[in-house]
């Protein structure tokens, strides 16, 4: 294996443990996590453990909006191997149902 093929799958590694991560993390309103809501919008992860997430809420009026990227940051850059995480809000595109996965459509009853 070659070095960028390592770092490719070390990146790979680092990112399915930060998807764990926000797994881990509930909105406070819906008994379902943020990355199953599709609330995660993007989630870059470069090879020095650096992470960029861009998120969203279910609505702007959430009463958790001035929490919630900090708890991101903080459940982030809890994971071994990053190095600091930036967590961005948007409201662009508006989150919908359609962004839910499946199995958060299972639970809430949707399928």
């Amino acid at each position: 294996m070659n070095d960028a093929a390592g770092q490719t799958s070390a990146t790979e590694a680092l990112r399915e443990r930060i998807v764990a991560a926000l797994k881990c993390v509930y909105d406070p309103e819906i008994p379902i996590d943020i990355y199953e809501l599709g609330l995660i919008y993007e989630l870059d992860v470069d090879e020095d453990g650096f992470v960029d997430v861009i998120m969203t809420l279910t609505t702007p009026a959430c009463p958790v909006a001035g929490q919630m990227p900090g708890m991101v940051k903080a459940a982030v850059e809890q994971v071994e191997g990053v190095v600091a995480a930036e967590v961005q809000l948007t409201f662009e595109p508006q989150w919908t149902m359609d962004r839910m996965s499946e199995a958060a459509r299972l639970q809430l009853g949707f399928m």
